[in-house]
């Protein structure tokens, strides 16, 4: 006869518990089946009786006994069902209390619908395979020449052929570093990554426009960082002052083609906001994915004014030349790229070796520029196709802005029509848009249009789409005033 094991490294009790549930998951206690005593037990088992009751209120709180006034304990009804859950890990209490917080609802359909052919991306942030130098970068594999050792780990820091190309690529944008100060990324998001879980302690802010791509994706707040939107007003020093205090900070800006407005910062309020934040000591993010991609004349970067480490930027041939090769770049203060090298280490021992042979090549050998120059005139022929059809449907129920580069309109109607119901309505005809609450959640009026991804038919189908809804939408609102 069973008897617990008294040298186990497990509790009396918890073998007792094990034991009774054995007896139920084989059959030999089926539903209704009264239980032994505890004195009964407590004499088979040769323990004392306080033990038995331990194991059998454990058991009665899982619900899988229960005790019946006047008549005993018995096997309860469901069990059999409760056992076999307790056997199965319960991964939605692991996905629930993880560290990581999911996404918002539209965003998760943003991101599940663009992989479905049938879908017309009108919001996507991405370049049209059309538009991907794929003949060309096919070529230039057979430029390049591989050893054992580029295509094994890379060094942690990245490349340094690719970190020298770095360096001579950002002096347009008047950045002058080395390559001791350059980190190679998997993408301008794992840089925000690396950075969330190296720099800051749980209770940082990270100051941001009040209509932020940081918004519909969480590096930083879900490492218990706060999220501060503030206006650039004439406030914006006395402002940041006050909610500052004595806590870590960074302000995170899109200065040149913001995501999602696609505004460009003048050289002025790039000089005002570096000097503002130097002043309070509070450093600065400067996400400068998009700079590549303006259409008329280049401006300066905030880091190109940083002479004391206080910018950290960031940037990426994600946006221009490809997503899938997964390569970005940090220039940052020493001791910083350091530490997030050694971050990085640790996650995924370096970013893509071939990968970095490919960009080194296309920044070192001319090809980049050149490919820029058809890019942008073919991103800039696109825009105005798009901003034609908008001018001829949208103009009384809506405004936009010309764009600057990059792959965006923001929308803006006249009344607080876009909300989840209208997004819902356009995706269910097919269309994908980016509505301005996932950057923005009291935003009820903006939509962010790309006219990078859609073919011309598909933008000017799509487009009407959207106008058909959005009247409807506008109606619906005016009858319900």
């Amino acid at each position: 006869m069973w008897k617990p094991n008294r040298n186990s490294s497990s509790s009396l009790h918890h073998q007792i518990i094990n034991w009774i549930t054995n007896q139920i998951n084989t059959g030999n206690w089926v539903v209704g089946t009264k239980l032994p005593t505890q004195r009964q037990l407590a004499l088979q088992f040769e323990v004392n009786r306080s033990t038995i009751q331990q194991a059998l209120d454990e058991l009665k709180a899982d619900g899988i006994i229960e005790a019946k006034r006047g008549a005993g304990v018995f096997v309860a009804n469901n069990s059999w069902n409760l056992l076999a859950k307790k056997q199965q890990p319960n991964w939605q209490r692991y996905i629930d209390e993880s560290i990581h917080k999911p996404n918002y609802r539209t965003i998760q359909l943003i991101n599940e619908y663009e992989q479905e052919d049938s879908i017309i991306r009108l919001g996507t942030g991405e370049i049209s395979p059309n538009l991907l130098p794929t003949k060309e970068l096919l070529e230039s594999l057979q430029n390049l020449s591989l050893t054992g050792k580029d295509i094994g780990y890379s060094s942690p820091q990245g490349h340094e052929e690719l970190r020298i190309a770095v360096c001579q690529h950002v002096k347009k944008r008047g950045i002058a570093t080395t390559p001791d100060n350059i980190l190679i990324v998997s993408g301008a998001l794992q840089a925000l990554q690396l950075m969330a879980v190296s720099l800051f302690e749980p209770g940082s802010i990270v100051f941001q426009e009040p209509i932020s791509y940081l918004n519909s994706i969480h590096p930083f707040q879900s490492y218990g960082i706060q999220m501060k939107s503030i206006k650039r007003d004439a406030a914006l020093s006395t402002t940041l002052y006050s909610l500052k205090k004595h806590r870590q900070t960074i302000y995170y800006t899109v200065p040149t083609l913001d995501n999602p407005t696609g505004k460009v910062w003048s050289t002025e309020e790039k000089k005002r906001f570096y000097e503002i934040c130097t002043s309070l000591q509070i450093p600065i993010l400067e996400d400068d994915v998009y700079a590549d991609l303006l259409f008329e004349t280049d401006s300066h970067s905030i880091k190109s004014f940083d002479s004391s480490g206080q910018v950290i930027y960031i940037s990426s041939v994600s946006k221009t030349l490809s997503p899938g090769l997964r390569i970005g770049w940090i220039i940052g203060p020493t001791p910083v790229i350091k530490r997030l090298t050694d971050i990085k280490m640790q996650m995924d021992y370096g970013s893509s070796a071939i990968s970095q042979k490919i960009v080194t090549y296309w920044l070192t050998s001319g090809l980049y520029q050149k490919h820029l120059v058809e890019l942008k005139s073919q991103l800039k022929s696109r825009a105005n196709f798009m901003i034609s059809i908008l001018s001829e449907y949208f103009h009384s129920i809506a405004t936009w802005e010309s764009p600057k580069g990059g792959f965006y309109i923001w929308l803006k109607y006249n009344k607080p029509i876009v909300t989840r119901e209208l997004f819902l309505k356009v995706l269910k005809r097919n269309v994908l848009v980016n509505p301005g609450y996932i950057y923005d959640t009291e935003d009820s009026t903006h939509i962010r249009l790309s006219y990078a991804y859609a073919s011309l038919d598909e933008l000017k189908y799509g487009l009407m789409i959207l106008y058909e809804e959005s009247i409807l939408a506008i109606k619906a609102a005016d009858f319900y005033k």
